[in-house]
């Protein structure tokens, strides 16, 4: 039955704790963010100060990733893994003992802050990859993907709500002991499973290993197009957030109960994608990958036209869905455009450029707001996105990716590394779906 096959990566317990990891890992980092965007500026009272913090936090680590994953991924991932969340917890420790007026700090805050960064892309880079390892063989990597992107949304929507409370009713500095506790359960967690799956990399030096994926990517032209692509779809993705609450409070002159409700119409849009995306298993990820990204101009452009926050709220749920498809169809195209050998790699490009690409959409989208309007940074934001779209998808028409279950393992075809599909019909199960000693 197809529900079966949707849900047939969970019946790998391996792959059930590498979900729940992904989930709580999403709700650690929003636990992060909350807690110490609170900090900073009850500390400073100062907007510049939280900026620096968010560079320190999401920019900054996108440039030190990509080399912290190339040496990451050389040790058997049961032990690298637990080990990148047992930094993690320790450097949210570190940031609860700097809470207190006493001993904070703006520059430790945001040195920790930076670690910790890094360690979190890292580690969700091997996670990526570590779940291809798993689930390629066995033709369930896009449905396992699905199952991650459930995860990752209901993170993501829960997240800031449980952030907010445990920030409001606890503090601070007990709220970040709670999410040095998550990373240390994470930890657990994945250091208690039976060995990880693991595509052996290339041998050679860190240096070597390096300069091997850069020519990587030098040769596989239409891998790099799709990357390029993504990159400039955060830059207009991200344009709007820094203007969102002018928008709602200015412009559409509602409250800050009618703000929250707008982000909340694009939470609950988000987990409309992930579950749209879960059911649309035989309709080629290109195509997905497309009219979700035009399904964000769409909710983009009815927010710059909205007469209302009703208006806004179903825009809103209509870029939200699009969003909770975008994302996940991306990861699973660029996944099955790359070598085994070098998923973690490109994984962790995938996700330092987006860490590091919505920086410049923040300051693109405070200019225009600054010159124009909030209602102008919607506007040049949605049309952006459908002008990268035009441009781009001419240019990738030719790949050809996976249907969902009916595609076997990949085969790279020709310089451009496109996958092909093998012969149509179910792959061989493993019989061997449970956990060793």
């Amino acid at each position: 039955m197809p529900e079966t096959r949707a849900l047939e990566p969970l019946r790998r317990p391996l792959f059930r704790r590498l979900a729940t990891t992904y989930a709580v890992n999403e709700i650690g980092d929003w636990m992060g963010i909350i807690a110490l965007s609170v900090l900073v500026f009850d500390r400073t009272g100062s907007a510049m100060a939280t900026t620096v913090l968010f560079l320190g936090m999401r920019f900054l680590p996108a440039f030190f990733a990509p080399l912290l994953v190339t040496r990451a991924e050389r040790p058997r991932p049961r032990f690298s893994l637990p080990i990148i969340y047992c930094g993690e917890a320790t450097a949210f420790c570190g940031l609860a003992l700097l809470a207190s007026p006493d001993r904070f700090s703006l520059a430790a805050v945001t040195v920790l802050a930076a670690v910790d960064g890094c360690l979190a892309l890292t580690g969700r880079s091997l996670t990526r990859a570590v779940v291809a390892a798993l689930l390629e063989p066995h033709g369930e990597l896009r449905a396992g993907n699905a199952l991650l992107n459930v995860a990752f949304t209901g993170g993501a929507a829960l997240g800031p709500a449980l952030a907010g409370l445990a920030v409001a009713g606890l503090g601070v500095e007990s709220a970040l002991l709670l999410d040095a506790i998550s990373f240390y359960a994470i930890s657990w967690i994945l250091f208690t499973a039976k060995a990880l799956p693991q595509a052996e990399p290339e041998p050679g030096r860190l240096g070597d290993r390096v300069r091997a994926g850069i020519e990587y990517l030098r040769e596989k032209v239409v891998l790099r197009r799709l990357l390029l692509a993504q990159g400039v779809l955060f830059v207009f993705f991200a344009a709007v957030i820094p203007i969102e609450v002018v928008y709602a409070k200015e412009t559409l002159g509602s409250t800050d109960s009618g703000y929250g409700l707008m982000l909340a119409s694009w939470g609950a849009g988000m987990v409309l994608g992930s579950f749209v995306f879960a059911g649309a298993r035989r309709v080629p990820l290109l195509r997905l990958l497309l009219v979700s990204t035009l399904a964000v101009a769409g909710g983009y452009l009815g927010l710059a036209a909205a007469p209302s926050l009703a208006v806004a709220c179903a825009a809103s749920v209509l870029g939200g869905a699009g969003n909770g498809v975008q994302w996940v169809a991306a990861i699973s195209a660029v996944q099955e455009l790359t070598a085994a050998a070098m998923q973690a790699r490109v994984m962790s490009v995938l996700e330092s450029i987006g860490a590091a690409m919505p920086g410049i959409g923040f300051l693109l989208g405070g200019l225009v707001a600054t010159v124009a309007s909030p209602r102008g940074t919607f506007l040049v934001a949605g049309a952006g996105v459908l002008a990268t779209v035009v441009v781009m998808a001419p240019l990738l028409g030719g790949i050809r990716l996976g249907r969902g279950e009916n595609r076997g393992p990949a085969a790279l075809d020709g310089h451009n590394s496109v996958v092909v599909e093998l012969i149509p019909g179910e792959f061989p199960r493993n019989p061997d779906l449970e956990e060793g000693p």
